[in-house]
């Protein structure tokens, strides 16, 4: 799951602290990754009708694809395009910021939906089966964040991009950072998230990593499932 050797921009002194604290817990990853792949491969096949009846109501909702796919980044540094439930009019990430303004209206009746119990990241089921993703890791973000990272940011690259992980936990309200960023002077919203929102996320990305366990894994992930079908962080 680690990057075999460290090129580029990956190729810092802080990051190679980071990953020779990885490399003592091969036996962990090696099991995070037999995880992932039986467990997504489960819930695709049980999942499946669930998706399937979701992928019908998003092409009634509104015209468009029914997933959404994006360049975003992963182990090492590597674009991939992540899946998910399209949530938003057709091409509407191409006409605005890459994250999503407070009110966007682009959003759509659906969409809104989907975003509250977060179903619209069940394709990333897909992602995980073929190790582009994981469970539990730093979200994946677009390139043009990835650029803003300091080298110590770019040490959470040298695992997988997760599904969820406690800064997503922490950071569900963002957008009302984001607005209060705005309101405060930023000019414009990747601004906002850039200087706000990424920097903060990023402490608990790197926490995660320097504490990497599969107890912390299991935690998480039932943290991240209380909170989105009880509201309990």
């Amino acid at each position: 799951m680690i990057p075999g050797k460290l090129t580029g921009a990956m190729d810092a002194p802080i990051i190679h602290q980071y990953r020779d604290r990885l490399l003592k817990k091969k036996g962990s990853l090696l099991c995070k990754r037999a995880f992932d792949l039986i467990v997504s491969a489960l819930m695709l096949i049980c999942l499946s009708p669930l998706l399937l009846v979701l992928a019908v109501v998003i092409k009634c909702d509104s015209r468009g694809p029914v997933f959404f796919r994006q360049e975003r980044i992963t182990t090492g540094g590597k674009p991939f395009r992540i899946f998910k439930f399209r949530t938003m009019v057709q091409d509407a990430d191409k006409l605005g910021s890459a994250v999503t303004a407070p009110g966007d209206s682009g959003v759509t009746r659906v969409g809104d939906k989907l975003r509250v119990y977060r179903l619209d990241e069940l394709p990333q089921l897909i992602n995980v089966f073929l190790g582009q993703m994981t469970f539990v890791g730093t979200r994946p973000e677009v390139p043009q964040y990835v650029d803003a990272y300091t080298d110590e940011m770019r040490a959470t690259l040298l695992l997988p991009a997760g599904i969820t992980s406690n800064a997503s936990i922490k950071f569900k309200d963002e957008q009302t950072i984001l607005n209060q960023a705005m309101e405060e002077g930023c000019s414009d919203i990747d601004q906002a998230y850039v200087t706000r929102v990424l920097p903060a996320k990023m402490r608990y990305n790197l926490e995660y990593l320097q504490n990497f366990g599969l107890g912390e894994d299991f935690k998480l992930m039932w943290k991240t499932v209380m909170g989105v079908f009880f509201h309990q962080d």
